[in-house]
């Protein structure tokens, strides 16, 4: 799918919450996830991002070369912080900002519950590199880009090295 790239502004809609998971919305899942492996290096996508507004994320992070305490591959429907603790700033990237990267600050720690593809709810902690990445997908259902929450536009945005194919 093709992804929507910043500044565009559906990008700053608010996404519904998902009534039931039906074979239409777990199609879209399975597409969403095609197009976040399809992404250079992502551990990410929300919906949002396929011009589709339902809260619906995915965000795995167990390739990640650096040891990570993770919950492996993650489909989130409806997620919600229910808890959240400490701060730290970390650099960030995004599939729909595809020339940079920025410093943010956010969570270090959070508490979340959230249905998956199965209809199922989990309520997990999660820290470090995986709660980072969870909350800047999250923050896409609200319309939020990492651009939102940089420290400052001057000295945290910075310009990303190209990927290679």
């Amino acid at each position: 799918m093709e992804i929507l790239i910043y500044p565009d502004q559906r990008l700053k809609q608010l996404s519904e919450s998902v009534e039931t998971i039906d074979k239409e919305i777990l199609a879209f899942i399975k597409k969403l996830e095609q197009t976040r492996l399809a992404g250079p290096g992502a551990v990410g996508i929300a919906a949002p991002q396929v011009d589709m507004f339902k809260r619906v994320v995915i965000v795995d992070v167990s390739n990640m070369r650096k040891p990570v305490d993770n919950h492996g591959h993650m489909i989130m429907v409806n997620p919600e912080i229910t808890e959240w603790d400490g701060m730290a700033m970390g650099r960030e990237g995004c599939l729909s900002v595809p020339d940079f990267t920025g410093n943010v600050i956010r969570a270090e720690k959070i508490k979340l519950r959230y249905t998956d593809e199965t209809g199922k709810d989990h309520e997990i902690e999660s820290s470090g590199f995986e709660a980072r990445a969870i909350q800047h997908e999250m923050d896409h259902l609200d319309g939020l880009l990492f651009l939102d929450r940089l420290v400052s536009r001057r000295s945290d945005l910075f310009q990303r090295k190209a990927y290679k194919k």
